[in-house]
């Protein structure tokens, strides 16, 4: 059983969510937020699985809250829920340890399938939107820190391992990889993990963020 942290100050939203995990079998509600202070507070007491935590919330906002709860080395992992097009916040929601972020306006079944790829340690985000976040924000908030070959979470990296972040970093899937690494798409899924261990990114989209962070991908 997947248990659920709702952290959102609009009534009706949590409302929703509620409805939607109570009527889904395999998840629990363990508990409802209104701002980021009670989140924080909340998690760190009931311990949930996930976190579907909103952004723009009064006081403690939802990144603030999200690097607290992350920091804390608990059990629970944050996926943020967004307004793509005004929220520009969500990459930094990201680069506080999210383990992801879907659309406000997402299906219900998309929900909760998010829910389920976060609570097995998965990155819920497509492949497909993270390049379009990215593409829209990147150069306004992600300026390289340092350039590749001086880097030190690139140095451990074999050039097939380097080749497999970029390729990461551009929003590429598996298949896509297999395709243009001539690599069996088993194979690709092995230099990811191997990838994500040593840059020490929680999934595939703190990847992302290494990537552009160190300057291996840059911003169109």
């Amino acid at each position: 059983m997947t248990t659920v942290l709702v952290a959102d100050d609009q009534p009706l939203q949590r409302m929703g969510v509620r409805m939607l995990i109570e009527g889904t079998p395999g998840l629990t509600l363990a508990g409802e937020a209104a701002h980021g202070a009670e989140a924080v507070r909340l998690a760190a007491e009931l311990r949930p699985d996930v976190v579907l935590m909103d952004i723009r919330m009064p006081g403690m906002d939802g990144i603030e809250a999200t690097r607290r709860i992350v920091g804390s080395g608990g059990r629970s992992r944050v996926l943020i829920v967004t307004t793509f097009d005004l929220d520009e916040y969500a990459h930094d929601g990201l680069r506080a340890g999210a383990s992801g972020f879907l659309l406000k306006d997402a299906r219900p079944e998309e929900l909760v399938a998010g829910i389920h790829a976060v609570a097995t340690g998965d990155a819920v985000v497509s492949p497909r939107l993270t390049r379009r976040l990215l593409d829209a924000y990147a150069h306004r908030v992600l300026a390289p820190t340092d350039t590749p070959e001086t880097d030190p979470r690139l140095r451990s990296l074999s050039d097939r391992e380097r080749e497999v972040l970029v390729a990461v970093g551009r929003g590429w899937t598996n298949t896509e990889i297999a395709e243009h690494l001539v690599l069996t798409e088993s194979t690709v899924k092995k230099h990811v993990g191997r990838v994500l261990a040593k840059v020490g990114a929680r999934d595939r989209i703190q990847a992302v963020i290494v990537a552009y962070d160190t300057g291996l991908v840059r911003a169109k």
